[in-house]
């Protein structure tokens, strides 16, 4: 009942805005129609006088009652026509909701699936199987604890600016401003490592080929995929994302016959048989690895004004997506450790197909299967990432923290400007391979990294907007609340602020490099106040 009511006033909402709006249209039109009308009658009356008495008092009156009408006329016609203006702008700044449950659930899983598949493997290298895998454990806890924070937030503003949206509302343009910023960094620097992958899972298959062109190959087609249209989009990411989701488990049952628990603790903490100071090191070093997991889940809450009924498929798509990451990843990360040396993969981009080759050899036909549904998996995230990279630049441009030209729509509904935007600069970091040299990382995990920093900085700020927006706004509408309020977000937050300390002791170069382009986006935040100014009012982040 309270949901028919709530759809049924959301309706009449609706029909009264539209209501309004064009009460004022009319209110603006008729005069001007008056107007025009009795100008036309001055004139015809002057014409008139004019010929009777050419210097008569009349035709001076009736000449400049004319000028008045006409210059009313011309005001009122041109205060309608912004307001035409303005009712297309906000029209054509409006996405379109046509994703339910399961559309978002295969965003929420496609976005982080490749962080299953690849990259996790360099946190072995750090810190060994053991101590990686107490790592995993912790990371796990801390996005179990966000998910169940974060959905409050989603579904009590679901806004395509996610993130960026709940620390606009809870902080204010500066609050906006960091975690948008964080956001875009993290979503626009982990698909350059996802394309990476894409080549090099190909270059299994074709030895000749290029992973760069192969990466760059995948951008061009993803993004013609996501400017097409976002209910394709969501329906393609679905289907890769149960196939990839299909694959993992085939894996983990094809290498379960030869695995051995001794073979995967054999030197697992830090290349060590023995607890020490260099494993307790080597974990807290190993953290973004581990958050390669589960990085970039939070990305389905930029659908959110796509998602149909977002107050009830949201909470739905989310914690049924992360139970299954979890599942996963605990899985893959223990068969794949214990089928034979797990040094020979940690620090390479397809650790699955190394693993199922040491058990079924070269030749074999699930290696081949797994070579090629493995894409899917890389697929289903680069896809989904570019997806809610596109939308973020949107939000942000449509709020004035961003050119307003990257907020424009197409003729399918979607942010082209913004998905090819993020396009250029992931195409440009995958040609900086071998150009620029970040402590001696491969610009895989270097790409890992950054787009971490830019994850944990939007953690914390998403829980301290929660708790910010329950102590300020204790009457905003929350169709789902955190469970354990306020111990299982603090739990959230007080992990992410480890994992930040950890982040910068151990990755200062690119931590530097991370802070350089935050100070960047503040400084275009200082210059471009008017265009915050004149952007379409949005009562999702300012609360009124």
């Amino acid at each position: 009942m309270g949901a028919h009511c709530s759809r049924s006033c959301k309706r009449t909402g609706t029909r009264r805005s539209s209501s309004i709006a064009d009460a004022r249209k009319t209110a603006l039109l008729l005069p001007a129609l008056a107007a025009n009308t009795l100008a036309q009658t001055c004139t015809k009356s002057t014409q008139q006088v004019t010929s009777i008495d050419p210097d008569g008092l009349q035709t001076t009156c009736f000449e400049a009652m004319r000028r008045i009408l006409m210059h009313w006329h011309g005001v009122c016609n041109r205060m309608f026509q912004r307001l035409q203006n303005l009712r297309e702008t906000t029209m054509s700044t409006q996405l379109k909701p046509t994703l339910g449950t399961i559309h978002l659930w295969g965003i929420a899983v496609g976005l982080v699936i490749s962080g299953e598949y690849f990259g996790w493997s360099y946190g072995w290298g750090v810190a060994g199987t053991l101590g990686f895998l107490v790592t995993a454990l912790m990371i796990a806890t801390m996005y179990t604890c966000f998910i169940f924070s974060f959905t409050e937030l989603t579904t009590a503003i679901p806004h395509a600016g996610g993130p960026f949206a709940y620390s606009r509302r809870a902080f204010g343009e500066k609050g906006g401003l960091i975690a948008g910023m964080a956001t875009l960094i993290e979503f626009v620097f982990a698909p350059p490592a996802i394309a990476m992958a894409i080549g090099a899972y190909l270059n299994v298959q074709y030895p000749g080929l290029d992973p760069r062109h192969a990466a760059v190959g995948a951008y061009i087609v993803f993004m013609a995929l996501n400017i097409v249209g976002v209910k394709l989009a969501a329906t393609f990411e679905l289907v890769v994302c149960i196939l990839a989701v299909a694959e993992l488990l085939v894996f983990m049952g094809v290498v379960a016959p030869a695995f051995s628990f001794s073979n995967f603790a054999l030197n697992g903490w830090a290349g060590s048989q023995t607890f020490g100071p260099e494993a307790i090191a080597g974990m807290f070093a190993a953290i973004p690895f581990a958050i390669w997991f589960f990085l970039a889940i939070e990305g389905a809450a930029m659908a959110a004004e796509e998602a149909k009924d977002p107050k009830r498929t949201i909470p739905k798509a989310y914690i049924s997506g992360i139970l299954t990451l979890v599942v996963l990843a605990i899985g893959v990360m223990l068969f794949a450790g214990g089928v034979g040396d797990w040094r020979t993969l940690a620090n390479i981009n397809d650790p699955l197909p190394q693993a199922m080759k040491a058990v079924v050899g070269d030749s074999s036909g699930w290696l081949h299967m797994l070579v090629w549904i493995g894409l899917f998996g890389l697929v289903a995230s680069f896809h989904g990432i570019i997806m809610g990279y596109s939308r973020q630049f949107f939000a942000l441009a449509r709020a004035g923290y961003l050119p307003a030209s990257l907020a424009k729509l197409s003729r399918f509904q979607t942010p082209h400007r913004a998905i090819i935007a993020g396009g250029l600069i992931g195409i440009a970091a995958i040609y900086s391979d071998g150009l620029i040299n970040l402590s001696g990382m491969t610009l895989t995990a270097a790409m890992i990294t950054m787009a971490v920093f830019g994850a944990i900085v939007m953690y914390i700020m998403s829980m301290l907007s929660l708790f910010k927006l329950r102590k300020t706004e204790p009457h905003l509408e929350r169709t789902f609340r955190a469970p354990g309020y306020p111990v299982v977000p603090g739990i959230a937050l007080a992990l992410a602020v480890v994992c930040l300390v950890a982040m910068a002791w151990f990755n200062m170069l690119i931590g530097l490099i991370f802070l350089g382009l935050m100070a960047i986006g503040f400084i275009y935040f200082s210059l471009t106040a008017k265009s915050r100014a004149d952007a379409p009012a949005d009562a999702m982040l300012t609360g009124r």
